[in-house]
């Protein structure tokens, strides 16, 4: 059973494996989130980041075997039944995946798929009232005219208005935890710092706490209030983003932010290798 008035850490994850087949992606992780608390999660393709977010959402598929705890306010979800699951998905915990034209159904008008992340969890209300608050919520996440382009299409918005219609659609039911996978990824930088400045004051704003995960620290920095290092499914670094930015520990996480061109970088030379 879910319930308030849990006074641990807002989601608790101790000693999680995640496997496919034989490849254990996730290897006994452990991570914490408070209440409102940003944390940054980072590394490299296939360092287990997303298939980590998959498994507090109970998403990896028939596939895949999770072990360890997940406990949100106390509750395990790895031992919750698919019932209380959908229940908690969009609700308490909701995701922004990481490609906005595949997360969005291309033959359907995106106030509808909006609205419809507001009905799953609110039977009740009426089309009409649904469709008031797919309207109010687009126009949070700033897509110009919402009401006029309700009716609209995937393929007629830009990719970053793509992903500003994906976050409302995660935020319709002011969710306590957003899990933010790689959300600014396929947007050109200045879209991308469009997008970030709204995530930051859509968090601010309604004290939520999130996942943010990305492959890049200097994105994570400008975000989290904390980051957690993953390579080949472990947690190699955790801390303080301002100290880790600037004196990591880990050797990983020194070649990650070498890795990361500058104004300084010298274009005649490659960059640093991850190692």
């Amino acid at each position: 059973m879910l319930y308030d008035g849990f006074m641990g850490a807002l989601l608790d994850i101790d000693g999680l494996h995640v496997c496919f087949g034989s490849t254990e992606a996730v290897r006994g992780i452990d991570l914490q989130i408070d209440e409102g608390e940003v944390l940054g999660l980072v590394g490299e393709s296939g360092s287990g980041k997303s298939a980590t977010a998959l498994a507090i959402l109970g998403l990896l598929g028939p596939s895949a075997r999770a072990g360890g705890q997940i406990l949100w306010q106390g509750a395990d979800l790895l031992h919750q039944p698919p019932a209380a699951l959908r229940r908690l998905r969009g609700r308490e915990i909701a995701m922004i995946f990481q490609e906005p034209m595949t997360a969005l159904n291309p033959v359907m008008t995106i106030g509808r798929q909006v609205a419809e992340a507001f009905s799953a969890h609110a039977p009740s209300w009426t089309g009409k009232e649904a469709k008031r608050k797919a309207i109010a919520a687009l126009e949070a996440v700033a897509i110009p005219g919402a009401a006029r382009r309700y009716s609209d299409y995937p393929h007629q918005f830009s990719g970053g208005q793509r992903q500003r219609i994906l976050i409302a659609m995660a935020l319709i039911h002011r969710p306590r935890l957003l899990i933010a996978d790689e959300p600014t990824t396929a947007l050109d930088v200045t879209v991308q710092a469009q997008v970030l400045d709204l995530l930051r004051g859509l968090q601010r704003q309604h004290g939520l706490a999130m996942l943010f995960i990305s492959h890049d620290l200097a994105v994570v920095g400008q975000v989290a209030s904390r980051v957690a290092v993953m390579r080949f499914g472990l947690v190699v670094e955790t801390g303080p983003s301002a100290r880790l930015l600037t004196a990591p520990e880990h050797g990983y996480t020194r070649s990650l932010l070498a890795a990361v061109p500058t104004l300084r970088t010298n274009r005649e030379r490659p960059l640093a290798m991850v190692e």
